[in-house]
């Protein structure tokens, strides 16, 4: 698999961390930045890049990370066709992929440890969309076409 990955400064050495665990499995990493820990740098910015490389099929899934992971989750989910979830643990990795069918997961580096982020990460990757979940999915989808209908 190709994963996109994107971080700000708060984000910057756990997406490193998580960019080699993801080489080491095996997959390839198509990093967006950012490229340092300083200076600060803006999260809307490396989550929308993350967001509009999966939607856009230049990687098949994505991985972000600033502080929380909150903004960064915010900012990829005003991606249209992107569902950015946060994980904290190995039980959300794997249920924001097979339940909530994410496309990308937010981690922060201020508050996940790295090896519970290296799991949590591996879960998503690992798991595989349920389709039972498929009609929730769809209800979100028609919520993201309803808003763009809105929009100007």
């Amino acid at each position: 698999m190709r994963i996109a990955m994107g971080s700000d400064h708060a984000g910057f050495e756990l997406k490193a961390l998580l960019a080699g665990a993801i080489e080491s499995w095996g997959h390839e990493v198509l990093d967006l930045g950012t490229d340092a820990p300083s200076p600060p740098v803006d999260y809307p910015d490396y989550g929308a890049a993350v967001g509009r490389a999966v939607v856009e099929g230049r990687a098949d899934l994505g991985v972000a990370c600033c502080g929380s992971g909150i903004g960064i989750a915010i900012a990829a989910n005003k991606v249209a066709g992107v569902r950015a979830a946060v994980v904290t643990d190995v039980t959300s990795g794997h249920l924001a992929r097979e339940h909530n069918h994410a496309n990308v997961v937010c981690l922060g580096g201020r508050l996940t440890g790295p090896s519970v982020a290296i799991e949590a990460v591996e879960a998503f990757l690992a798991a595989s969309p349920e389709p039972r979940h498929q009609a929730r999915i769809d209800k979100i989808a028609a919520l993201d076409a309803a808003r763009a209908k809105e929009q100007p």
